[in-house]
């Protein structure tokens, strides 16, 4: 008897504290979805029968004329923000109440992987963002570039025996197997060789990183629900000791010291070389207002983890993006002509070359790739469908008249802003010619946000761009995409997919036609 009292007193408990926060949103009058004991309005997203992304997609036009929705991720009250110009204040405008990402739990990060750029922070974020945004400037890319022409040589290579044959060739594991190659090239230093080789490791680390399991669906919510009880339960238990040996076994081989590649690797040994990052706190302040100075080392884990990152975002976002502009050119025949027209007519410029200027003057490929992206397929396909950020303080959304508290996090639905046909005429049409200068308007400008926006937006986006056209030009330089026999018009994005946005099943079958310029 004793014991189902207790069991009836912890049920009460359990449910007492998963309500807490359910009136939220009602006691400031706000529209919001109902959340579901447990989940909150996550059920679907923690489940993983539907992606953050689609969930953001839903509300976002199950309420349209509202400036902002309320939901709850798990418990924890969520604002989903519609009006372009209150993602202004978060994004920018008051970036000093938004700077957490709000994707971890800012007091219980404890996995070496997650303490990434893109994942952390306060103040070790912004240490690390001040010491390696020097090493994404204009000239580190561009000596970075031969690594990148090696990678598109390959690919060249590989679709060519495919085209020969005749048969299809699905565009996103290809797209990978480059970003792959470039990724081992660029980030780490060594020749993976994933076109060729099909069971290459460095390959299989790439997929492993995001393939969701049952085990992973299940650590999510139980870390959603209760971040301090869990908080020792590791997201990436599959991958850490593959990736922390890997990366050490790197620095060894180099002595610690840049080895003149100019690959990722070099670029956060030159910054560990000079020495600990300080800088003002974004967090505390003295009696007399002044930021507290502070500092941290670029330790191993921390290298670690961004050489993660690195490989993370860019493997899938690159591989997902340039596969969905190929698609989308498939079924574009006439974009895809005056794309390969200019290519054609900037390597005749450059001998034939494809090098970083010529790349650069590619502005047609450019607005293609933004038109069709995902972080890169950009428009009609984001990346990343959503951008998250968490509040740090009581702040008040004048215009509204919202008052939110601490810890509240808030979601910016990048896809369905991109898809808003208030924002873009005919937004379900393939159309580069958005992105001429003399068309993007101001009004355009303040939603179109592919790699984010503000003082977090993604660091490696310029070099991402770069290998992503580089790819892009080396196949349409040399072959003429099509659909296939089973090509299907429209795709579906992976359900469980969650910070960045993936195919359904992984496939984009397409013909690749070598090109005859003669004719």
């Amino acid at each position: 008897m004793i014991l189902i009292v207790i069991f009836a007193l912890f049920i009460f408990v359990l449910y007492l504290y998963n309500v807490r926060t359910f009136s939220y949103w009602k006691k400031r009058g706000i529209k919001y979805e109902e959340p579901v004991l447990l989940f909150g309005t996550y059920r679907k997203v923690l489940l993983g029968n539907q992606s953050r992304s689609q969930m953001a997609e839903e509300l976002y036009w199950k309420y349209p004329d509202e400036d902002v929705v309320g939901g709850f991720k798990a418990t924890t009250p969520e604002l989903i923000i519609r009006n372009p110009e209150l993602i202004k204040e978060v994004l920018i405008n008051d970036f000093s109440s938004f700077y957490r990402r709000g994707l971890v739990n800012h007091k219980t990060v404890v996995e070496p992987l997650r303490k990434n750029l893109f994942s952390l922070d306060g103040d070790l974020w912004r240490l690390l963002r001040q010491r390696m945004t020097p090493a994404f400037t204009s000239g580190k890319l561009k000596a970075m570039f031969p690594l990148i022409v090696e990678r598109a040589e390959k690919l060249q290579s590989y679709t060519l025996a495919a085209a020969s044959q005749n048969r299809s060739l699905n565009a996103r594991d290809l797209m990978a197997r480059f970003t792959t190659d470039f990724i081992g090239a660029c980030g780490f230093g060594i020749d993976s060789d994933s076109l060729n080789e099909e069971n290459s490791e460095f390959r299989k680390l790439g997929v492993s990183i995001f393939t969701v399991t049952t085990r992973d669906i299940i650590v999510n919510i139980l870390k959603e629900m209760c971040p301090e009880l869990f908080k020792n339960y590791k997201l990436f238990v599959r991958v850490e000791s593959d990736i922390l040996g890997l990366v050490k076994q790197i620095q060894i081989k180099r002595n610690y010291q840049p080895s003149g590649r100019n690959d990722f690797i070099d670029l956060l040994l030159a910054c560990q070389k000079k020495g600990v990052m300080e800088g003002e706190s974004i967090e505390k302040l003295n009696p007399d207002g002044t930021p507290v100075r502070v500092s941290a080392e670029l330790d191993d884990d921390l290298f670690a983890a961004q050489v993660f990152v690195f490989f993370g975002a860019g493997f899938e976002t690159s591989a997902s993006s340039t596969s969905y502009t190929l698609h989308q050119l498939a079924f574009n025949p006439d974009v895809q002509k005056k794309v390969q027209n200019e290519i054609d007519t900037v390597l005749d410029k450059y001998n034939g070359t494809l090098c970083y200027d010529a790349v650069k003057e590619m502005t047609y490929l450019d607005w293609a790739f933004k038109e069709g992206l995902t972080p890169k397929v950009l428009r009609m396909f984001p990346s990343l469908g959503y951008l998250m950020r968490e509040c740090t303080s009581k702040y008040t959304f004048k215009d509204i008249n919202l008052t939110i508290d601490e810890d509240v996090k808030v979601l910016i639905p990048v896809q369905s802003l991109h898809m808003d046909p208030k924002y873009w005429d005919d937004p379900e049409e393939f159309r580069p010619e958005r992105f001429d200068p003399d068309n993007f308007s101001s009004r355009q400008k303040l939603v179109y946000f592919p790699f984010g926006e503000g003082s977090r937006n993604c660091i490696g986006s310029r070099l991402g761009l770069m290998q992503s056209l580089a790819g892009l030009a080396a196949i349409l330089s040399k072959f003429t995409v099509e659909p296939a026999p089973e090509s299907t018009r429209h795709v579906e994005v992976n359900p469980k997919s969650n910070v960045v946005q993936g195919v359904n099943n992984n496939n984009l079958p397409l013909m690749f036609r070598e090109r005859n310029k003669s004719n």
